[in-house]
């Protein structure tokens, strides 16, 4: 049975560095065309099923805005 994987962003800590975006293996992350609070275009998820949950996205993001987490596969 496959892994399947989540990722959660939250806009609200991105400051839009594109650290993950650059760094995500399989194009999951993209950034998007809105602005967060803070005023900063923020990354989001664009191509959930494509996770293989290596976490780099995770790792390279320097304000920990986002999480990777593995779900029950049905």
């Amino acid at each position: 049975m496959a892994k399947v994987f989540k990722v959660t962003i939250d806009r609200n800590r991105c400051k839009g560095c594109t650290l993950c975006v650059n760094n995500c293996p399989k194009q999951v992350l993209a950034m998007s065309k809105e602005i967060n609070d803070k005023g900063y275009f923020f990354s989001e998820v664009a191509n959930q099923p494509a996770c293989i949950g290596c976490r780099f996205c995770a790792f390279m993001c320097p304000d920990v805005a986002i999480t990777v987490e593995q779900e029950e596969a049905a």
